[in-house]
């Protein structure tokens, strides 16, 4: 063999070039990445249909008779608290944020006035039960007069009549029969005036007693109007809630109607989701509805139902309505707003808040 032969491996050895196995071995290792590739998008080309064959299915069962909007909010129906009676706060033991049960003082209100007025108040319903009571005697007593002057006219006309008798006879002067008969006339008169005063009594004391007496029921009405002024200057919760917008102040001034602060029942909090137009024709009351908030995220789903439909959207029940009768106008697509109430108990667990935003979705399949 020749020198020439001999070197020439040596010499693509020494300028790089692989043997032929080393070849063979690289084309093997491309290829089967290759068909490695191949199969992996292949695979996810499985998924991805499997994935939309899933979502359609979904869709055609649930998917579209589910309708779902995030214009939704938290709401309850929060209790004004206004005074009865008007005067000077005495003391405010709340503040914002505090949560009270109902019948908590929230403030109370100077009493020494309203003690005075039913100080004078029974004062006067006493009077006006012995002056009653008084009526009562006094009827008595008009009866007793009336009995006493009709008696006065029986004697007056027997001493009549005798002097009738003795006038032919020539034993009485036709002067004393003219004073008996003045005598008759005066005892009836008297009599006449007994019986009206007698029905004037009457007047005031027929089908009552004492205790319903207009009179006395009159003082009692204003006896216990007073009674409860008194109690009225405790300023108590009506609900459960969470106590909101406190503007009362100790020594501050108030008059009947004007409002202290807010008591919002956040254990009774429902949603107003505004749905849009063309969401509404299958909701109805009664439907069920998942509804998740920005709060606690969307691994907390709150649980509802519809409880009804808005009566108007909110642009025509705005303070200043929307006027599109110029010609010159942009259709809008209008919202309504859907009630929700919530699951009490999911609440308890996860209580909300009034303003807070929803995601809500409802089943229309139902």
């Amino acid at each position: 063999m020749s020198d020439v032969a001999i070197a020439a491996p040596r010499v693509s050895a020494f300028l790089g070039q692989k043997p032929s196995k080393t070849r063979d071995a690289a084309v093997d290792s491309g290829a089967r990445r290759k068909l490695l590739r191949k199969r992996l998008f292949a695979a996810l080309g499985g998924l991805v249909i499997a994935a939309g064959a899933a979502y359609g299915g979904w869709w055609y069962i649930a998917g579209s008779h589910t309708v779902s909007t995030d214009d939704a909010y938290v709401d309850a129906e929060a209790a004004q608290i206004t005074s009865r009676i008007s005067g000077t706060l005495a003391t405010v033991p709340v503040h914002d944020t505090l949560h009270v049960r109902r019948g908590d003082v929230l403030a109370t209100i100077d009493p020494s006035d309203a003690r005075l007025a039913l100080a004078q108040s029974e004062a006067n319903y006493g009077e006006a039960v012995r002056r009653v009571e008084q009526y009562f005697a006094n009827t008595q007593s008009a009866a007793a007069q009336v009995v006493s002057k009709r008696a006065d006219v029986v004697r007056a006309e027997d001493a009549y009549r005798r002097r009738v008798g003795l006038l032919s006879a020539g034993a009485v002067s036709a002067d004393e029969l003219t004073t008996a008969r003045n005598a008759v006339d005066t005892a009836q008169a008297a009599l006449e005036q007994a019986q009206h005063d007698l029905q004037s009594q009457h007047a005031l004391i027929d089908g009552t007693d004492v205790a319903h007496n207009p009179e006395v029921l009159a003082a009692k009405a204003a006896r216990d109007k007073a009674g409860l002024d008194l109690e009225r200057t405790v300023i108590r919760a009506p609900i459960d809630g969470v106590v909101a917008q406190n503007g009362a102040r100790i020594g501050q001034h108030i008059d009947p109607g004007n409002v202290l602060m807010s008591v919002v029942p956040v254990a009774q909090a429902y949603v107003d989701a505004n749905f849009k137009e063309s969401q509404l024709a299958h909701i109805h009351a009664g439907q069920p509805a998942t509804l998740t908030s920005d709060l606690y995220g969307s691994h907390v789903v709150f649980h509802g139902h519809v409880v009804g439909l808005g009566g108007g959207t909110g642009s025509s029940m705005a303070v200043i309505p929307a006027q599109n009768a110029t010609g010159n106008w942009i259709k809008v697509v209008q919202r309504l707003p859907v009630r929700i109430a919530l699951d009490p108990q999911e609440l308890a667990v996860h209580p909300l808040r009034v303003g807070l935003s929803m995601d809500a979705a409802i089943d229309a399949s139902e």
